[in-house]
């Protein structure tokens, strides 16, 4: 079996090739990183570079991984080190808007994009986000957190939207968006203790 995780660095990711790895002894796995290679190896293991705001990159990297079973898009962001989830329309800034819909949402149109060609040859091919359940319009609630949930909103929309395509042209492939519920990470480390955590192998 030939897995992609992209986002092989953060919480979810490293979570999900460390119980990969220990429960598929065949399989051949690649992770991506952003900027430096991670010291963590196995010889079952491929690491790759990946900018995944720029849509070379993924071009690049589909044509080195020419036959995939699944890939799962692990990438995320909820805030910067300068500026946290807005709490009101009033701390609304364009840049920030964008940047979160360039790493919540862009990838996973860039991974359709290139890598659905890699995933024709697989018999149970898989194409998985990680996602959030704050993207929902109808569970909204609470407000706040603008640039993220309209982010994963548009993501939630977009796997939406591609399985319906799939399920015509690609009638084998899975095609979906997962909400894992609050995960200890670095990602969420400020909001721990307001929700019940589970731990990225879970």
């Amino acid at each position: 079996m030939n897995i992609v995780i992209i986002g092989g660095t953060g919480g979810i990711g490293m979570g999900l090739i460390k119980t990969i790895l220990k429960n598929n002894q065949n399989c051949n796995l690649h992770g991506t990183y952003r900027k430096t290679c991670p010291e963590f190896n196995d010889r079952r293991l491929n690491w790759y570079k990946l900018d995944v705001t720029k849509e070379e990159d993924f071009k690049s990297l589909s044509v080195n991984l020419k036959k995939i079973d699944w890939i799962i898009n692990c990438i995320g962001m909820l805030h910067t080190k300068e500026k946290g989830p807005e709490k009101t329309v009033r701390t609304i800034e364009p840049d920030f808007f964008l940047h979160n819909f360039r790493i919540n949402t862009l990838p996973t149109l860039l991974i359709a994009k290139y890598f659905s060609k890699s995933l024709l040859g697989s018999k149970a091919p898989i194409l998985a986000v990680i996602s959030a359940k704050v993207g929902s319009i109808q569970d909204n609630r609470l407000g706040g957190w603008y640039s993220y949930r309209a982010s994963k909103a548009a993501l939630n929309q977009f796997i939406r939207t591609a399985a319906i395509e799939y399920s015509r042209s690609f009638p084998s492939l899975t095609c979906v968006a997962i909400h894992p519920g609050t995960v200890r990470t670095n990602f969420t480390k400020k909001y721990l203790g307001r929700h019940p955590a589970i731990s990225p192998e879970e």
